[in-house]
């Protein structure tokens, strides 16, 4: 037991006061709780009688119980109504039917919910719910309380579309008709409007002409500011019920005229609704009647009637592309202009309004700024749209640039929802847009992250593909800096607390094979993916980075490369310390079951699965036991037999040796599901088609990759050769000129003098080079030994995220081409990270040419 330490508790005076200021204040929270306690007699009240029926039960409440007694009964009709229809109708429906009319809020607001599941669930026919049901929810729809009257209008609102039509005419039309003429309440014509919109759907259009739009102009013309907005918005269910020749007769006129209202909010409605019925509207309304009222509401909205700047700047992509067709050229840039206005609004560089009045903004106007840039990022692609996408970075870059870099988080999250859309719209010319991906990948707001990632595959695949640089071999240079904009936006997101917005980011990275090389992958994200199996803590983290880990090393061009990562997995997970990491281990197995052919499984990590068998932790031998059926499943006979000999000996072990009694039921029931599964041949079966196909897909694969290495590696080799016997006859010829010449100057000399001379001196400058070769060769080689050591240092001592980057770049210097070109010429050796074995048979070869020439030149003297 930790003695406690004096030294670190502080008695000092405003410490205890803070401590006594706590209890009190637990003591004032506790208070009404106690008196909350139900006394004995109410606890009797409230009981009630076991042996009673459900049905029993809920009349007995309903007829006797407390209100929230009656209200769970309300809320639980639904229920009663799937076990026994009949009596709930019967019994419990009037009975809730008769409580309803002193019932409270809370009752009303639950039997409007219950009311509304009944009919969604079909427990009852339409015909016995309209019966049934119908009468009550008109008879509470006309609540004095509003939230009561929504609900119950919601309810019926649904209702209405299940119900046939002679229904709604007679017990909803009808009445609704004759109420109109008694001049009802102010609840009451609101709830007619949204009738009116529901109902015009439901019938011909002679019978709306007929019996609904009477109604429909007396409520646009009502005395109330509410009720005439409230119809305007339901205008567009009427127009699309009657049709484009009413529309055009009626409904515009009442549109016209409601946008010329001296209310705002009917002014706004009226607006929108004109907005969303551009596609009803012949060329001749909208140039004359619709771009009139349009341009008279984009004056007014800065000069004298802010409040529809927020809902102006919502539908202005979608007015001017349904107006596109009727702009004359100074309209078109008329439009576009203000929508750049828009897109700045509120800022420093805005020249909107007059210096005053931007630092007079109130706290509301910055807000609504705010939602007005924020709707401008959302009608982005729109507008891209309107101006053609080959005109973008002359009218529109601009406007994207400060929407990407705008200072209010909602404004760049609703650019990270919508870059997808614009990658899209500007297909070959996407490349203009790479600076504001690499910063929005880099952004210091998460949410924006989240936003952008959700399409990330598919936009760095537009990018590589319709790019200016496009090309395996320079997709990096089509992005710049992509890869450390997304190894930053990885880190970022691991330290934040915000761990599913981490894992929906490795899930995403799986697409990095197609779109840079299989190098930089390994170098930057692959080890990268490893330590976070290891180290963090999450578990979905670890099973998404598990599975990307898995992709990457699917799609790995290097032998080498794959073996070591192979290796890694299963000293550091498989016979790793830890059984959290042992169990990450079998994650990882199945996903490379799922990604990789049987016959690579079975190969690397059956025996190593089969390893932990012995395991002393009884939750890896659990996992692994549920696993066994997909790990008998790669096997194939009878290729696989010794494999299947192996584990069928580790299941005899564990059902002898096994002492925990939880793993020992699931080794007994997997011991059943294994008896029952057939092992696949090497043949194709019908039973087993499309798997062995599948399979045979991914081993084919496998091999190209294999393949292809092996073909760079000969090319490689090819290149070398071709190179060093390319200096070679270059140097012959050099030295052929030189001889001739030195032969034609010194005729008069003697023979001996001569050819002593010159084989002297060739002799002398070719075991110069010899030995330079030697000792760059000897230089070198150890260097890169250590770069292929480092990897497995790193795995004895756990891998750091960040790899040294000296090592990274003198392993990127020797695998590059320029390199291998200035060894060739210095060296005539082109393949310059072989063993050291062929180095030193290389220079042996260097120095029996060296010796040979000199031989040869030595004859020529003579």
């Amino acid at each position: 037991m930790r003695p406690v330490i004096f030294s670190e508790m502080d008695f000092s005076h405003s410490s205890l006061f803070g401590y006594i200021e706590d209890l009190q204040e637990l003591t004032i929270i506790e208070r009404p709780v106690r008196r909350s306690l139900k006394t004995p007699e109410e606890i009797e009240r409230l009981t009630v009688d076991e042996e009673l029926s459900d049905i029993e039960r809920a009349v007995y409440l309903l007829s006797s119980g407390q209100d929230i007694q009656g209200t769970s009964v309300v809320a639980n009709l639904p229920v009663l109504m799937r076990q026994n229809p009949a009596e709930t109708l019967r019994r419990v429906l009037p009975k809730i039917r008769e409580v309803l009319h002193v019932a409270g809020v809370e009752m009303q607001l639950t039997a409007a919910v219950s009311f509304l599941t009944v009919l969604q669930e079909e427990s009852v026919s339409i015909h016995t719910y309209s019966h049934s049901f119908l009468h009550i929810i008109l008879q509470n729809l006309e609540h004095r309380d509003a939230g009561v009257s929504n609900a119950w209008l919601e309810t019926l609102l649904a209702v209405i579309e299940a119900l046939p039509k002679e229904t709604v005419r007679h017990e909803i039309l009808n009445p609704l008709v004759s109420k109109a003429q008694l001049s009802p309440t102010l609840q009451s014509r609101l709830v007619s409007c949204k009738i009116m919109g529901k109902v015009a759907n439901k019938f011909e259009a002679h019978i709306v002409k007929r019996e609904v739009l009477p109604l429909v102009k007396s409520l646009c013309q009502d005395v109330e500011y509410e009720v005439r907005a409230c119809m305007c918005r339901q205008l567009e269910h009427v127009a699309r019920g009657i049709g484009t020749e009413l529309t055009k007769t009626v409904v515009l006129p009442e549109l016209v005229e409601l946008a010329r209202d001296e209310g705002s909010s009917v002014r706004l409605a009226a607006f929108e609704t004109l907005v969303n019925l551009l596609d009803m509207f012949d060329a001749d309304d909208r140039s004359q009647t619709v771009l009139p009222l349009v341009k008279s509401f984009c004056e007014k909205s800065f000069k004298t009637d802010e409040s529809i700047l927020v809902s102006l700047s919502f539908h202005l992509g979608k007015l001017c592309n349904g107006l596109y067709g009727i702009f004359t050229p100074e309209q078109h840039l008329r439009f576009l202009e203000f929508y750049k206005k828009l897109s700045t609004l509120g800022l420093q560089q805005e020249n909107g309004h007059n210096d005053n009045q931007l630092h007079l903004q109130t706290l509301e106007q910055e807000k609504k700024y705010i939602s007005v840039r924020k709707n401008c990022a959302y009608n982005f692609p729109a507008m891209i749209v309107f101006v053609d996408p080959k005109n973008f970075h002359l009218e529109l870059y601009s406007v994207f640039f400060c929407l990407c870099h705008d200072p209010e988080v909602p404004v760049r999250y609703t650019m990270a929802i919508s870059f997808f859309e614009v990658a899209k719209l500007l297909n070959s010319d996407v490349y203009t847009i790479h600076k504001e991906l690499v910063t929005l990948l880099q952004d210091e707001s998460l949410e924006v992250l989240d936003a952008l990632v959700g399409h990330l595959p598919e936009i760095l695949e537009l990018m590589t593909n319709r790019g200016e640089n496009n090309g395996s071999e320079s997709k990096l240079l089509s992005i710049p800096d992509l890869i450390p904009a997304l190894t930053a936006a990885e880190q970022r997101a691991a330290t934040s607390l915000k761990w599913r917005t981490h894992e929906k980011l490795l899930q995403k990275y799986a697409c990095l094979p197609h779109i840079i090389s299989s190098d930089q992958i390994y170098y930057r994200f692959l080890h990268r993916m490893l330590t976070i199996i290891l180290t963090n803590n999450v578990l979905p983290v670890q099973k998404a980075a598990a599975r990307t880990l898995c992709v990457y090393l699917r799609y790995n061009r290097k032998q080498e490369q794959r073996h070591e990562v192979i290796q890694k997995l299963i000293e550091q997970l498989g016979q790793g310390k830890s059984y959290w990491n042992r169990l990450r281990f079998l994650d990882t197995c199945e996903f490379i079951m799922e990604l990789f052919s049987k016959s690579f499984f079975c190969k690397y990590f059956f025996l190593p699965v089969l390893e932990l068998t012995h395991d002393p932790v009884a939750n890896v031998r659990m996992k692994l036991c549920c696993l066994l059926p997909k790990v008998k499943s790669t096997l194939k006979i009878p290729t696989d037999k010794h494999l299947l000999q192996q584990l069928e000996l580790c299941i005899r072990k564990l059902l002898c040796q096994e002492k925990d009694k939880d793993v020992l039921t699931i080794v007994k029931r997997t011991v059943l599901e294994l008896d029952r599964m057939e092992i696949s041949v090497d043949a194709f079966q019908k039973r087993f088609y499309e798997n062995d196909l599948l399979d045979q897909e991914k081993e084919r694969q496998e091999h190209l990759l294999l393949e292809m290495e092996q073909l760079e590696k000969e090319k490689q080799k090819n290149e070398g050769r071709s190179t060093n016997i390319n200096d070679k006859m270059f140097e012959k010829k050099r030295r052929d000129s030189k001889t001739s010449s030195v032969l034609a100057k010194s005729i008069n000399l003697s023979i001996s003098g001569s050819s002593s001379g010159t084989s002297a001196g060739k002799e002398e400058k070719k075991s110069k080079l010899v030995r330079s070769q030697s000792f760059s060769t000897q230089v070198l080689h150890p260097k890169y030994s250590n770069i292929d050591k480092c990897p497995n240092k790193s795995s004895a001592t756990g891998y750091t995220s960040s790899v040294p980057g000296m090592g990274k770049s003198c392993m990127l210097s020797f695998s590059d081409d320029s390199f291998r070109t200035h060894a060739a010429g210095n060296s005539g050796n082109a393949a310059f990270h072989s063993s050291s074995s062929r180095n030193l048979f290389n220079s042996a070869d260097h120095k029996s040419n060296g010796n040979k020439e000199s031989q040869t030149l030595r004859k020529m003297s003579m």
